[in-house]
């Protein structure tokens, strides 16, 4: 680890055991995102990752609340979704163990366990309402600012700044002449589709009357992020976020709007000579190569009985590219077996859901915007699973995203549930909660 980098993660550390509860993400999200992808400290033959590092401290801050406290952590409890996440993790962690039946693999999946399920309950802890949401957009605003300009300085020059701190230089990926810029990430792939996703988010931001500045520029570096990167996925992902913010108008048809996909798609898989999957083959953005990707699932289809128990470590061998798990439903399949993609779609569903519900609950047209824009984060996110599977820093983004979905759906729920039970008319609840809100 570089000792730039060394420096940081150690105040970044101290700053998680000692911030206020509503600051305390900032470090983690500083560290796993401004700092360069790989650095590690080696102790007694383990990896600790620099974002592992401000977990652990963060992990400690909690049992040292949950000892002092006795108090519940989360004070409405886990509700569905969060069980449903904590079991994706421990089954994928499972079945990779049992599929090698190695040390190795047991160290490997211990460090996940950590990452995930240790990085996904610190974020529940830390993100319980809508202004802890509301303080983590602010947070990543800033963020994707910074690593806009890194990138962009990177697109123009081929110069990654990260590699000034990163103790080896880090080169660009070029592609018929045009740098694909990747800032602190592993690639330009999960790059851009971290900017991408960000989109609908800062959408949110702009909307709050307070935070118009740091909406715009949030948008602006998203946006960059996503153009720099050079990715196909990124871009689709990004233009994803915004159909989905587009569709407002038709937000109380969205029931006719699914099945007309679903219709959509069943006449594509009649019509088509090839599977409906390689219909991803026919978008082609910025020099981005769809075919591969429906290679790619074509070939999971195709060994269904190979990984549907507990996943495969064969996949290298099925055909052209299919050691490149560049698809985070195959990845779920192919690591974990069906049960890992089925929790995997579950919690896709779950999250949709609550967040539907949320919605038409909502108080006011602000607070149903902020609804719709999580739900429009949300469908990003599967536009980008589409063409990238979620293996390097881009998961702290996935899971701290899915803290929030619990933490903002569960705040409308009670809220509006606490209004009626005081009401002494239950068709008056909606106006005393809308005046208590205002």
């Amino acid at each position: 680890m570089h000792p730039v980098v060394l420096a940081i993660t150690l105040l970044a550390a101290i700053a998680t055991l000692l911030l206020p509860k509503k600051h305390a993400l900032v470090p983690l999200i500083v560290v796993a995102f401004l700092t360069p992808f790989g650095q590690e400290l080696m102790l007694g033959g383990l990896h600790f990752f620099a974002h592992r590092i401000v977990i652990v401290a963060g992990l400690i801050r909690l049992i040292y609340m949950r000892l002092s406290t006795r108090s519940r952590l989360i004070r409405r409890g886990l509700q569905r979704i969060d069980k449903i996440i904590f079991a994706l993790i421990i089954v994928h962690a499972g079945t990779y163990i049992l599929l090698y039946r190695s040390v190795s693999a047991i160290v490997y999946e211990s460090a996940f366990l950590l990452e995930a399920g240790g990085g996904y309950f610190l974020c529940r802890y830390f993100i319980q309402d809508r202004e802890a949401v509301l303080q983590v957009t602010k947070t990543l605003a800033i963020v994707a600012a910074v690593l806009s300009l890194c990138m962009g300085y990177e697109f123009l020059t081929r110069v990654n700044l990260f590699s000034y701190i990163n103790g080896y230089p880090i080169v660009p990926w070029v592609r018929e002449g045009r740098v694909r810029a990747q800032g602190s990430f592993a690639n330009s792939i999960t790059a851009g589709t971290f900017g991408a996703t960000l989109f609908p988010l800062f959408f949110w931001l702009w909307k709050c009357r307070n935070h118009k500045i740091l909406g715009i520029a949030g948008l602006v570096s998203s946006a960059a992020i996503a153009m720099t990167s050079m990715s196909g996925t990124g871009v689709m992902t990004v233009l994803g976020g915004i159909l989905a913010l587009c569709l407002w108008p038709i937000r109380n048809h969205m029931r006719v709007a699914r099945w007309s996909i679903v219709l959509t798609v069943v006449l594509l898989a009649l019509i088509m000579k090839a599977p409906v999957w390689f219909i991803i083959a026919r978008f082609d953005v910025i020099g981005g190569h769809g075919w591969d990707r429906a290679h790619l699932i074509d070939l999971a289809v195709q060994h269904f009985s190979d990984w549907a128990l507990m996943g495969t470590k064969d996949n290298a061998t099925w055909g052209f590219v299919s050691w490149d798990q560049c698809d985070e439903f195959v990845f779920q399949a192919e690591s974990g077996g069906i049960g890992c993609l089925f929790l995997f779609c579950v919690i896709l569903s779950l999250g949709f859901g609550m967040i539907g519900k949320a919605r038409k609950r909502a108080a006011g047209r602000l607070q149903e915007w902020f609804f719709w824009c999580l739900g429009a984060v949300l469908f990003a996110h599967v536009m980008g699973f589409w063409g990238i599977d979620y293996f390097d820093r881009i998961r702290v983004w996935w899971y701290l995203f899915l803290a929030m979905i619990p933490a903002a759906t569960m705040t409308a729920r009670y809220s509006i549930a606490k209004s009626k039970k005081a009401a002494p008319d239950i068709e008056m609840a909606p106006a005393i909660y809308v005046a208590r809100s205002s």
